[in-house]
């Protein structure tokens, strides 16, 4: 008997980091296991200054950059062998903001433990714990370390 259920989403947050690329492993291997589809979303806040006439873009950074560094975060990861149905989700905004709403309907939320920015000696960098606390599903916050148990 076939079940009409959609796959079970399991999201993904992407930024490059060694915490990421566990967590995009850890979420490709669950969601074998429970037969459902990984979507990879990569967020990022638009680089600005703020001076007196307020933020201003900057001019270095732009959508084909972005789409530059995740399609190669991806091939990082995986190699040549993505996931099948694999779904890639670039997403300009806050990336705890991105998370937290694609979290709606998910089976489970996957971050990194640290992402490129904050304190070396942190426990968990301010998107996952910003996601740990308020996104709408179970959330799974993978260290680097733990990528050694493929």
């Amino acid at each position: 008997m076939q079940s009409s259920d959609p796959a079970p989403r399991v999201v993904v947050g992407v930024d490059g980091s060694s915490s990421s690329y566990a967590a995009l492993r850890w979420a490709d291997r669950y969601a074998r296991t429970v037969g459902g589809v990984v979507e990879a979303v990569y967020a990022w806040d638009t680089p600005s200054a703020m001076g007196w006439s307020g933020p201003v873009n900057d001019p270095e950074f732009d959508m084909r950059q972005a789409r530059e560094r995740f399609a190669e975060e991806l091939r990082t990861v995986f190699q040549s062998e993505h996931p099948p149905g694999l779904r890639e989700h670039l997403v300009e905004g806050n990336p705890s903001e991105v998370l937290i709403q694609a979290s709606q309907g998910a089976e489970i939320l996957v971050v990194g433990r640290r992402g490129r920015g904050g304190f070396a000696r942190a426990m968990l960098g301010s998107v996952s714990q910003r996601c740990s606390q308020h996104a709408a599903c179970p959330v799974t916050v993978v260290g680097p370390e733990q990528e050694s148990g493929r």
